[in-house]
């Protein structure tokens, strides 16, 4: 770290309300502030701003988006990059797995996570001297911070597998040398102790949307073991019991339930709902929008459309394909890449085009943005009016981070909102669930969960309609109503579930590694890729690819005593 003091500087005073995260900065403060009631609470309130990736000095806010967009869907079979050539060439590197050491956007998001973690080592390490305080908030303050300290190591986890975990005990302000320390143990561990101490000592409900409850500490204990769940592409199974277990207390406590509707998971309007386990918040403030949801101001339209700018984050094909079904309604799990849902490439806005008329599951157009459907209440989308070049990233939107209409036009940013990024949500608990009990043996149970989810697909009453109120498309959802007898097949179907679930989110590609798939998924998906994107051509994904390089500059600034002390992922 350049200035270990730099992340203090963003100090934030608090007060009880519902709105914590609206409060400004004080700007420059004593050290003795933060030993206060209102200090540390404060720090506690910026070691929370971070969530949203946006805050750390020099970094740029896509960088550090919360929603991974970059490092976990344009890097998998979701999305591409998007926009034009010239534009961010460094993404079209990490889409085409050239990924270096010096690459800005992999040290950012370094930088961002590890002064996550200095600002929560900063509040837990003052604690103890901080007056005024009754030990029942000290506690939660501490639980609080850990749950951030954990969220922090998990995604340095999922992103680079070997990294430094590092506690208030290391952590020492007047020393530098004190967060230089080795990667080469395992941080799970100390990952999980965080959650579950989180889980031990928060509360069962808060009354401030934004702050973790126990709930939200056990699933992110269970999605920590998920993540360990299948070394190798083999199930572990201590770990997916393990995970079972954190995760059949979310489902028991009776606080979570699927929404009606799918798209009230991406709609500002109904952010932290009951179907949010853990929500990133965001709050406009200002009439630029400061505040919002920076991270993703990329993945708008341009140069018309929603947003103005920038045109990235483009749906792939082969995602599109996913969402086809066949005449009960259930996905194409094994052929639906074989035949291309119909497109609009190549023609302009002005000429005459009619969608695709094969059966869809429904959660595609709240998913991707394609010609001739409505897109949200912007109005039908136009194609190529609204796409900046057909011909390098093809003729698909994405559609869940983009807000309403009347939403965008709340502050002068029409890209800034308060559209939350739903970073655990109950139907990732449910899913969890069901590729538990397929390793453990409960293939009927499984099958039950993925019904939940598919019913809620299903519902007519959340289809994307015409302003005649009819369907936009051919939409049929079924249930899986024959008995799982195949765990093969079980797995299969979950996992293609997940896809069609969680598309576009920033979770597909850290999925594929978790379950060992990621090698054969992503160089399959870029053999016929690259015959409709041809900068694709000589791509390959290897095993190294599994994770990120250790940026170079972190390599560099981990030097003592004349040795780096991080080491860097094989292969690189």
């Amino acid at each position: 770290m350049k200035k270990i003091f730099l992340f203090i500087s963003l100090l934030i005073a608090t007060s009880c309300g519902d709105s914590f995260l609206e409060k400004k900065p004080l700007g420059q403060y004593s050290p003795d502030i933060i030993k206060t009631a209102s200090g540390i609470e404060g720090a506690l309130t910026g070691a929370y701003a971070l969530l949203d990736g946006i805050g750390t000095s020099g970094v740029t806010s896509w960088h550090g988006a919360a929603s991974n967009w970059i490092f976990g869907s344009v890097v998998s079979d979701d999305a591409y990059k998007g926009s034009d050539a010239g534009d961010q060439p460094e993404q079209t590197f990490m889409e085409r797995y050239v990924w270096l050491t010096t690459n800005t956007h992999i040290y950012g998001k370094w930088r961002t996570l590890y002064d996550g973690v200095a600002r929560s080592n900063d509040v837990l390490k003052t604690l103890p001297e901080v007056t005024g305080l009754d030990d029942a908030r000290k506690i939660q303050i501490q639980a609080e911070a850990r749950f951030l300290r954990g969220h922090y190591h998990f995604e340095a986890k999922k992103m680079w597998g070997n990294i430094s975990y590092i506690d208030e005990q290391l952590w020492d302000t007047s020393d530098p040398a004190s967060v230089q320390v080795p990667n080469t143990e395992d941080a799970w561990p100390k990952i999980e102790a965080d959650f579950q101490f989180a889980a031990e000592n928060l509360p069962e409900t808060q009354a401030q949307a934004g702050r973790p409850t126990k709930w939200s500490a056990l699933a992110y204990l269970g999605k920590c073991h998920m993540h360990q769940g299948f070394p190798k592409g083999q199930p572990d199974i201590a770990h997916l019991t393990a995970a079972k277990a954190a995760l059949v207390q979310v489902v028991n406590s009776g606080k979570y339930r699927l929404v009606d509707h799918f798209h009230d998971n991406f709609a500002a309007e109904t952010r932290n709902n009951p179907e949010s386990v853990f929500e990133v918040q965001y709050s406009v403030t200002a009439a630029d929008g400061s505040g919002g949801n920076q991270g993703d101001e990329l993945t708008y339209m341009y140069p018309n459309g929603p947003g103005g700018c920038c045109g990235f984050y483009q749906a792939s094909q082969n995602l599109v394909n996913a969402y086809k079904t066949d005449e009960k309604g259930l996905p194409l799990i094994k052929t639906f890449n074989d035949v291309d849902v119909k497109n609009d490439e190549g023609l302009l806005s002005s000429a005459p085009f009619e969608p695709y008329t094969g059966r869809l599951d429904a959660r595609l157009d709240w998913t991707v943005g394609r010609r001739g459907i409505p897109f949200i209440d912007w109005g039908v989308h136009p194609g190529r009016f609204w796409i900046r070049d057909q011909s390098y990233a093809g003729p698909y939107s994405s559609k869940k981070q983009i807000v309403s209409k009347a939403e965008s036009g709340k502050t002068g940013n029409p890209r800034q909102s308060t559209n939350n990024y739903r970073l655990i949500r109950y139907d990732h608990v449910l899913l969890w669930l069901a590729e538990c009990e397929v390793e453990l043996g409960n293939l009927e149970k499984a099958r039950e969960y993925v019904n939940m989810i598919r019913k809620r697909a299903a519902n007519p009453d959340g289809f994307v309609k015409t302003d005649a109120g009819k369907p936009a498309a051919n939409y049929v959802v079924g249930l899986y109503t024959n008995p799982w007898t195949s765990a093969a097949d079980a797995r299969e179907a979950v996992r293609f579930e997940n896809r069609l679930e969680f598309a576009m989110e920033g979770h597909r590609f850290f999925d594929l590694v978790r379950w060992g798939i990621a090698v054969t998924v992503l160089n399959k998906y870029l053999d016929k890729e690259k015959t409709l994107r041809t900068y694709l051509s000589g791509a390959k994904f290897e095993e190294k690819h599994q994770y990120y390089p250790i940026p170079q500059q972190a390599i560099v600034y981990s030097t003592k005593n004349g040795q780096a002390t991080l080491q860097q992922n094989p292969g690189y």
